[in-house]
């Protein structure tokens, strides 16, 4: 079992502790008070949990975040004073570096019921509600205001208190090299990447899987449940090969290569052996091939096999030469399909006679808060929780202008897989939430990834 997986197991272990409590509550309250107080109080409860208690945050909010970067990190001198970044020392920036500041926030009383964030220039970021801990504010595109000493933080229902850490990251521009990215399932590249492979020198974008399973969607429409996974599997490998074309991204760069969703850890642990779908009923690759102009390795027999996988990954990664590629971070993103993903890259590159020069890892899920990035569309990304400290990381942030957050926007609006409505329950859920906790929709779609995703930054971790 996953970590995440424990975390949400005693999550929902300790709700149900907490109901049963609360049941008694009640059941008390009719007795002694009036029959029609329960009610009241189940009503009231019902609307304070989906408003303030619904997230899934797997750590206490005054917990410090643990960083330790990498030891050739710059760190020069600053001070905050009367809310203002200040360096103690003149610095040199070119403008492109990475920037992350740490410092405490602590929650004010409304920053309970309301998300807190801290405001500077023309960015603000968000933190949990309650927070009092450190955290990393990513300052990546106001180099220039911190040079002039014209950073102004400002805590809305949070202040920032104690002495501020700078970091100063310089990295090379990697648009300018070739890049391919790595994604788990369709949509994986453009929430993680499409800034980066858009403005890429040239893009390769290879899907390992055709996210076929939870179909429900489609069984709406009166297909039976392999019928709808079918459908499903694709559509979102025409998604795979055709949204990046919105980037510019050729055909021919772009590689389906078809294997069963959540099924690539059974095919780590039994190399040789097909792992078929499960819901499609299928034991071929080659359905959710279809739409690729190039041939690979798994064509052959078509087996949803490890051994496939790699041969493919192999042949894509001597096809395209990436001076850089972008995979999933595995000790960041917990998703079995994208601890998965990296393993087959990893294992693909041994004994390769190309080797990329940069391996960049990102995460479209967390372990323990499945909020992040907190916040609005638009929003900088400030570093995500972290409690490893043995984990060494060095983050590589990049800046997306309003035109280019619209068409990484339009990108993920093209994805079937985020275009149905959300569960009824859901969309009460953040009614609530917008009328009492003060959150906002996304105004590009109703998918919760339209928020996470369509940001001012992306952000990734080097891994080589």
């Amino acid at each position: 079992m996953s970590r995440k997986q424990q975390l949400l197991k005693r999550h929902r272990r300790n709700k149900r502790i907490s109901l049963v409590i609360g049941l008694l509550l009640l059941i008390a309250s009719g007795v002694l008070v009036a029959w029609w107080l329960p009610l009241l109080l189940a009503v009231v409860g019902w609307i304070a949990h989906e408003a303030w208690f619904a997230d899934h945050l797997f750590y206490a909010p005054k917990d410090d975040y643990q960083y330790r970067f990498t030891a050739d990190t710059e760190c020069p001198d600053v001070r905050l004073e009367g809310g203002r970044v200040l360096l103690q020392a003149p610095l040199s920036l070119a403008g492109d570096e990475t920037l992350i500041l740490a410092l405490k926030v602590k929650s004010g009383v409304l920053g309970r019921f309301v998300d807190p964030f801290v405001q500077f220039a023309d960015d603000r970021q968000t933190f949990e509600r309650g927070v009092n801990g450190l955290r990393y504010l990513n300052l990546t595109g106001c180099a220039e205001a911190l040079s002039a000493g014209e950073v102004s933080l400002r805590g809305r229902f949070c202040r920032v208190v104690g002495q501020p850490q700078l970091w100063v990251l310089p990295q090379p521009d990697y648009s300018e090299q070739r890049v391919m990215v790595i994604a788990p399932h369709a949509d994986d590249a453009e929430l993680a990447a499409f800034d980066l492979y858009s403005q890429a020198k040239e893009a390769w974008i290879v899907t390992l899987t055709a996210g076929e399973i939870e179909a429900q969607h489609y069984q709406q429409m009166g297909l039976e449940p392999a019928q709808a996974a079918r459908l499903k599997g694709r559509l979102r490998a025409w998604d795979s090969v055709a949204v990046p074309r919105w980037a510019g991204v050729p055909q021919a760069q772009c590689a389906q290569l078809g294997y069963f969703c959540l099924q690539l850890p059974a095919m780590q642990a039994a190399p040789e052996q097909p792992i078929p779908s499960r819901e499609a009923d299928l034991t071929d690759t080659r359905m959710f091939r279809q739409f690729n102009s190039l041939a690979l390795p798994g064509d052959e027999d078509g087996a949803p096999t490890w051994n496939n996988l790699l041969a493919d990954l192999r042949a894509l990664i001597l096809r395209a030469k990436p001076q850089v590629i972008v995979l999933p971070h595995p000790a960041i993103d917990p998703h079995p399909d994208h601890i998965c993903a990296h393993s087959a890259v990893i294992e693909a590159l041994q004994g390769l006679a190309w080797q990329p020069d940069t391996l960049l890892g990102y995460a479209n899920h967390l372990h323990d808060n499945d909020r992040w990035p907190m916040g609005n569309s638009g929003d900088g990304i400030a570093l995500p929780p972290v409690f490893d400290a043995s984990l060494t990381l060095r983050p590589y942030s990049r800046v997306l202008s309003l035109e280019q957050q619209r068409d990484k926007a339009m990108a993920l609006g093209m994805m079937h897989d985020l275009q149905p409505r959300a569960a009824l329950k859901r969309r009460v859920r953040r009614s609530i939430q917008r009328l009492l906790a003060g959150r906002k929709p996304s105004p590009y779609g109703e998918n919760e990834f339209f928020r996470k995703a369509v940001r001012r930054h992306e952000l990734f971790w080097h891994l080589k």
